[in-house]
């Protein structure tokens, strides 16, 4: 087998395309050939030691993949040989085999591409946890996405049209907005690349314009940094504003915001959800493939490279010039 390994700490260039001795199937396990693995934003953290999860080196980045099983471990019900699954893998899935817990696998469904399953869990499980169960968005709200173009944006312009609510896309370039209106986005903003308190003042103020004047009802912030308090300015009474990310960085809110308008900050921890909800977790995979199969929602595939070619797909990804997904293939 081959894995594109991380030996140091480091940005994509560190990476390694290596090969590797076949791995045995292991105990309440599915060894699974890959054939796709998504590319996400805490891939370009994990290898430089960024994120909240720190694996042993050496290890391969992938959090998502999406391939046919060739072994069953024991102690393995209700898989077999052959079945096509796609999984959370936290890391792992830049590699052509990998042993897979069988209770984060999900047997794809027939008709689903490998590359629109590894690129589906973690964008569309993350936004639809966001806007069903901790925003509880409803028919007739508004919904201002940051960062609407990359991946759980992306996604959430999907769920939020199919729970019938209006979609305000906010992003960095008129490229990206043309994107997020295919996507059916009802309103863009482009917000500047840097904000003076101005630029905020007058960012929020579009916002509401947008908004219809009242206000926000929910914000999905994917963005973080200088964005969030616009965007938590121009929420309406009683409004939710989702802590989703930042790769712009760790904002600091006034607080007395939430005050003045009733409104909630909500945090959005879709991966621990999935561990202490599994139950919760399942129906709402169960949901995502549903509206798949009835054309409400697809993964925008933007970009694809070779696996050995990831350290590319990274550097879109860190650069924020990544438009929905960009996916992996296993030679």
């Amino acid at each position: 087998m081959k894995a594109m390994l991380s030996t140091a700490p480091g940005g994509p260039e560190t990476l390694e395309w290596t090969d590797l001795p076949d791995p045995d199937p292991v105990k309440g396990h599915l060894l699974v050939r890959v054939h796709a693995a998504g590319v996400n934003f805490p891939d370009t953290l994990i290898i430089r030691d960024l994120y909240q999860m720190k694996p042993p080196r050496p290890f391969a980045p992938g959090g998502e993949i999406a391939g046919e099983v060739i072994a069953v471990g024991d102690g393995v019900s209700g898989y077999a040989v052959g079945d096509r699954i796609l999984a959370l893998t936290g890391h792992g899935g830049f590699a052509t085999h990998l042993n897979v817990p069988a209770t984060s696998a999900v047997k794809i469904p027939e008709g689903m591409p490998y590359e629109d399953a590894a690129c589906f869990i973690f964008t569309y499980g993350t936004s639809h946890h966001a806007l069903k169960d901790r925003a509880q968005l409803k028919a007739g709200e508004s919904l201002l996405i940051l960062g609407a173009a990359g991946g759980v944006g992306a996604a959430a312009i999907e769920l939020g049209k199919a729970a019938g609510a209006k979609v305000i896309a906010a992003v960095s370039s008129e490229e990206k907005a043309a994107f997020c209106k295919s996507l059916g986005a009802d309103e863009t903003v482009v917000y500047p690349r840097a904000l003076d308190r101005d630029a905020q003042k007058a960012l929020s103020s579009e916002f509401k314009r947008l908004s219809g004047g009242e206000g926000v009802d929910v914000v999905y912030d994917a963005v973080g940094g200088d964005y969030a308090e616009p965007a938590i300015r121009a929420l309406a009474w009683t409004g939710r504003f989702l802590v989703v990310g930042f790769p712009a960085g760790i904002p600091k809110i006034p607080l007395n915001l939430t005050l003045l308008k009733g409104s909630q900050i909500v945090g959005v921890f879709w991966g621990a959800s999935v561990f202490r909800d599994p139950k919760g977790h399942a129906e709402n995979v169960g949901e995502l493939f549903q509206m798949y199969a009835q054309g409400r929602i697809k993964p925008r595939i933007s970009a694809s490279y070779p696996m050995d070619q990831a350290a590319e797909a990274l550097n879109l990804m860190q650069d924020r010039k990544v438009m929905g997904k960009v996916v992996l293939t296993a030679p």
